[in-house]
């Protein structure tokens, strides 16, 4: 069985859309999702720096609109049904829905475009942040970041979790770390995924209010609980409170082993999620797509792990 992974915020590297955009056809799709956007998406993923990039409002759309471009011509909407399960990565689930049919393409970059602005508007508000902590006692590391008054914002599995908060409960949580764990500060401003993105929420939820979703054509997994979710409306709904809501990818990742998944293949940018499989899903294989060169043998990964799920969904 084959799981198809979308990378969240953080994942995009300078110029990792030029080789896509060689492609006629990628090119233009790119064009029509960077009016929706509002952004000139290609020059955000062939020229601008990393700093650049790394700004909430162009961050999202631009991995959105790279996991779209690389999903489209990977797996066609007529073959989705040959894919096990689709599940995205935070801002990743907004890739997810517009694959999966949930959303257009261009809902989907509408919808990401709304949620950049509005996170980064919200994170404006007071200084916060995250920091991701390696290792320790899961116990040890939840507790401590508790007693900072802190939120483990993504749960990415065994010996990875990400706390955040205002700036100064992060410092008094390097203050006191958990023990035999390794603090890693985020170059991220804002506290995502934490009470703090509270704000956006009403703002993307005005948005989502104006479109009709369709259910999925294959299923999708949530970060919220990691629940297969069948109802195009519940996948939308989950999309906008997860703003201000954990994101639970170790539980994702228990669904896809209970489901029986034998492969995960990443969108680009990829390397992010299925180095996270690697450690957390022993025995599953993985591919990451990071540029074109690769459909061939990609396309090659998806027949061999997606033949099992033919003709039952």
């Amino acid at each position: 069985m084959l799981v198809i992974l979308a990378p969240g915020q953080g994942a995009q590297t300078p110029g990792f859309l030029q080789p896509w955009l060689e492609d006629a056809q990628s090119a233009a799709r790119l064009e029509r999702l960077s009016e929706v956007a509002g952004l000139d998406l290609g020059h955000y993923g062939t020229e601008a720096d990393a700093e650049t990039i790394r700004d909430t409002r162009i961050a999202q759309p631009l991995l959105v609109a790279a996991g779209l471009l690389a999903g489209l011509d990977l797996v066609p909407a007529d073959a989705l049904g040959r894919v096990g399960a689709l599940a995205g990565h935070s801002v990743g689930e907004l890739t997810v829905a517009g694959l999966s049919g949930a959303l257009t393409a261009e809902e989907a970059v509408q919808l990401v475009r709304e949620r950049g602005e509005a996170m980064a508007e919200a994170a404006a508000a007071t200084p916060t942040s995250m920091t991701a902590v390696l290792g320790g006692d899961r116990d040890d590391v939840l507790a401590a970041i508790e007693k900072q008054g802190l939120t483990p914002a993504n749960d990415n599995g065994p010996g990875q979790i990400v706390a955040a908060g205002t700036v100064d409960q992060l410092a008094a949580f390097a203050e006191e770390p958990p023990a035999r764990a390794r603090l890693i500060p985020l170059s991220v401003a804002g506290a995502f995924h934490t009470e703090h993105m509270a704000p956006a929420v009403s703002r993307v939820d005005a948005l989502a209010a104006t479109i009709t979703p369709q259910d999925p054509a294959t299923r999708v997994i949530s970060n919220a609980d990691g629940q297969v979710v069948a109802s195009g409306a519940d996948v939308l709904a989950r999309i906008v409170a997860q703003i201000s809501r954990p994101v639970r990818w170790d539980l994702c990742m228990e669904t896809m082993l209970e489901l029986g998944v034998t492969g995960v293949l990443e969108l680009p940018p990829a390397g992010t999620l299925t180095g996270i499989a690697k450690r957390a899903m022993k025995g599953v294989e993985s591919f990451a797509l990071k540029t074109p060169d690769q459909l061939d043998e990609a396309r090659a990964f998806v027949d061999k792990h997606a033949e099992s799920t033919a003709g039952d969904l």
